[in-house]
């Protein structure tokens, strides 16, 4: 009987994706650049893809020249020293402001996540008067995934999953790490309880950030400055629960105890 091989992860950052702009068909775009590169997908390979390549393709960009910032917008840029018309935007991409000092602003987006800045990007982002442009994060990222993962099923007739990921900081720890902002096609979050360790205790409050893992992992890879790998192939990962957007990763303003 030959010996049981132990788990493995592969990770593989997917090269030969272009400069993506407003209307591209970022599915084609990722689907060749899969094929082209011997990695077409395999059943319960999960596809991570950097918000930014998705925001790109959606448009959400905003010119700041355009922007008329609020009299809310004007003493919060006050208060932080940012430019008014950039917190005009942050306060249009969030439900409340938690948190500001000087050069931070900390909001709950209004998709739920907490973040800085409301997630708003400025770097890599190309087009207009340097500083002038920024990126907004998708429209609906659980959506985006969804659909970018429909494409990617028919073009290859597999069963894989994509996460749509940013890089964000923590309450508890300096350095940014990955996150899962949106997913379709696995379980973002995988609860435990109920099951036993290897002592068998029962896990009475044990759940996982699934997606959030593999975005963190993913991250090593995709880089935070011009390395310019966008899309990452995770292979070697299974799961046995409902598939669960990216919405049940997010605690309650009841449960948090920094709010």
């Amino acid at each position: 009987m030959p010996p049981t091989l132990p788990p493995t992860l592969t990770i593989s950052a997917v090269p030969g994706i272009p400069a993506i702009e407003p209307g591209d068909e970022l599915a084609a775009i990722l689907s060749d650049a899969l094929a082209a590169a011997a990695l077409a997908p395999r059943d319960s390979d999960v596809l991570v893809v950097s918000h930014k390549i998705v925001s790109k393709a959606e448009g959400r960009y905003v010119d700041l020249a355009t922007v008329t910032p609020s009299p809310p917008a004007l003493e919060l840029a006050e208060a932080t020293g940012k430019d008014a018309r950039l917190v005009q935007v942050i306060l249009s991409e969030s439900s409340a402001v938690l948190r500001h000092r000087p050069g931070l602003i900390i909001v709950e987006h209004r998709r739920g996540f907490v973040m800085a800045n409301a997630g708003i990007d400025q770097s890599n982002v190309s087009g207009g008067t340097p500083g002038e442009r920024v990126l907004r994060l998708p429209e609906n990222p659980d959506a985006s995934a969804a659909a970018l993962r429909a494409a990617l099923q028919a073009r290859f007739g597999v069963r894989l999953a994509v996460i749509v990921c940013d890089s964000v900081g923590r309450a508890w720890r300096n350095g940014v790490v990955g996150l899962a902002i949106g997913a379709a096609g696995l379980p973002s979050l995988l609860d435990l309880r109920g099951e036993r360790d290897r002592e068998g205790r029962e896990l009475k409050v044990t759940t996982v950030g699934f997606a959030d893992q593999i975005a963190s992992a993913a991250e090593l890879l995709m880089g935070e400055g011009a390395e310019g790998r966008p899309a990452v192939l995770v292979r070697g990962l299974s799961w046995s629960q409902p598939d669960a957007p990216v919405t049940a990763l997010l605690r309650g303003p009841q449960e948090d105890l920094f709010r």
